[in-house]
């Protein structure tokens, strides 16, 4: 694996570098080698600002050493479109005054917002011993299994990261791999204004359907969706399935 990939919802694989700055919003902090498990610990964070949580995620991932353990947050954000590095600026449609972040992921550009589930698995991917590939199709599994539950059949596409039901995009993946490490993630819709969507070409694509899981019959809040999501990752990542929450 190089020193850095970037994975989006278009597919993309891109070498970058690019410095990073300490936010103080969220723990970055580093453990001793007693506390490496196999097993992430697992973070609510509830609804955070994208910047600051995005300077985290970089912080934590520069900071990290072999010793470090794994980390999953799980957050809401309030309304933002990102942009990936590459990103085609004509796909942002009609932003209004929705803030427009460019990111050091790659990929076009989608949006975040409150009722979505943004989930950011913080793993050294070389100690686990998976590839980019495997990451993203655990992540799409998780999804694929909880909502099977619910009744809904829902399926992943090689050529275009993400979970669909019935060619509607109901989760996106966008990835980064830096040092041997992931960050970035999945945002899986769970009750959400889907009005702004129609502002972009969601992930590049245009005319691409976007639903939620309360358009197909399934009423859940946020944070219940995160709680009920983590033991089906850590099963798709072959980790330990008793959730070990902060």
């Amino acid at each position: 694996m190089s020193a850095s990939h970037t994975i989006s919802d278009a597919g993309a694989e891109e070498r970058s570098a690019r410095a990073s700055s300490v936010s103080p919003r969220l723990d970055s902090s580093h453990h001793s080698q007693s506390a490496v498990h196999r097993s992430p610990l697992l973070k609510w964070l509830g609804r955070v600002e994208y910047e600051p949580t995005w300077r985290a995620m970089q912080a934590l991932t520069d900071a990290r050493s072999a010793a470090t353990r794994d980390e999953v947050w799980f957050l809401e954000h309030p309304p933002v479109f990102t942009l990936g590095m590459n990103a085609a600026p004509e796909h942002v449609l009609a932003p209004g005054s929705i803030p427009v972040v460019q990111i050091d992921r790659g990929g076009q550009v989608t949006y975040h917002g409150p009722g979505q589930l943004v989930v950011y698995p913080l793993l050294d991917v070389r100690r686990l011993g998976i590839g980019v590939r495997q990451l993203v199709m655990s992540l799409e599994n998780a999804v694929i299994s909880l909502v099977a539950g619910w009744g809904i059949e829902a399926a992943g596409k090689r050529d275009a990261p993400g979970i669909y039901v019935e060619g509607r995009k109901l989760a996106s993946i966008g990835l980064r791999i830096r040092r041997g490490c992931s960050f970035h993630g999945l945002a899986f819709n769970i009750a959400m204004d889907l009005e702004p969507f129609r502002r972009i070409n969601p992930c590049g694509f245009r005319g691409l359907e976007v639903v939620d899981l309360k358009s197909l019959g399934v009423e859940n809040d946020v944070e219940s969706a995160a709680r009920a999501l983590a033991p089906h990752l850590l099963r798709a990542l072959n980790l330990s399935q008793a959730p070990a929450w902060e």
